[in-house]
């Protein structure tokens, strides 16, 4: 039945890309549909979260704070998205930035997903404390950041390609975030020629969940994780139709908040 309105779920995920899920944004945008008023919003609310650094951090970490923030979209523009802090700036080192990291951490303003070493049970007990991935607390403030234009993110734009990805990632994040009992990671193997976007540990299973941001599903990481890992379940989601196999569950993105059904 869900297949019927496909085309309906998709167009609304891409306005979720670009609207986001703040209160007084969603509020707007439902009562408006003016995209350009949902945008000074997430404008409004960015430029608040710049005041607050000023105002609750100390001072000599504020610079750090937004230099790790301003530089979140570059970091999700890479293939690998691991943080790497010399985009902060060349020659930085992680020492310099921990309390800053830690400070955005704290205040809920981003999500860190840890990089594990190996798929096992409990997740926690394998984590490579030095690679992470760093998300912003909401799709929409992420596509206001980069200014993106509602009709390049809408028409399916060909320059828009390589951050289509980093949206994505973070929608999905945001989805898994909102589901009791799931701690989330990702994993890498040690050359980083193969990636699982996310691992979500529900306590009895280590799940692998892949990401695609459009129809396309070929892609050699999947395959090799299972090949070395041999999970007893793996999904992937992407915009092509609900489809189960044997050991793959192939979710729409549009329905990514069922997945701990």
């Amino acid at each position: 039945m869900a297949t019927a309105f496909k085309q309906e779920y998709i167009e609304h995920l891409k306005y979720y890309y670009y609207v986001g899920g703040m209160p007084e944004v969603v509020k707007n945008f439902t009562a408006h549909k003016d995209f350009k008023e949902a945008r000074e919003i997430q404008q409004r609310i960015l430029d608040a979260y710049e005041q607050d650094f000023s105002k609750h951090a100390t001072n000599e970490i504020v610079p750090r704070i937004r230099m790790i923030w301003n530089s979140i979209p570059a970091q999700l523009t890479k293939e690998s998205k691991k943080f790497i802090y010399g985009i902060i700036k060349e020659g930085a080192r992680a020492k310099d930035y921990e309390l800053a990291l830690m400070w955005l951490s704290d205040c809920g303003l981003v999500h860190k997903v840890q990089r594990v070493t190996a798929p096992h049970i409990p997740l926690k007990a394998y984590e490579d404390l030095k690679a992470f991935k760093l998300f912003v607390l909401d799709v929409g403030l992420l596509s206001c950041m980069v200014q993106l234009n509602q009709t390049v993110l809408l028409s399916g734009n060909e320059l828009f390609k390589e951050f289509k990805g980093a949206l994505t990632e973070q929608y999905v994040l945001q989805q898994i975030k909102t589901l009791k009992n799931l701690a989330t990671y990702y994993w890498t193997n040690d050359r980083g020629s193969a990636e699982m976007n996310f691992l979500v540990d529900n306590g009895t299973d280590v799940i692998p969940i892949e990401v695609k941001a459009e129809t396309n599903l070929k892609a050699k990481s999947m395959k090799t994780y299972c090949e070395k890992f041999k999970p007893n379940k793996a999904i992937r989601t992407s915009m092509s139709d609900y489809r189960q196999e044997e050991w793959l569950l192939n979710l729409p993105l549009w329905a990514v908040e069922t997945l701990n059904k």
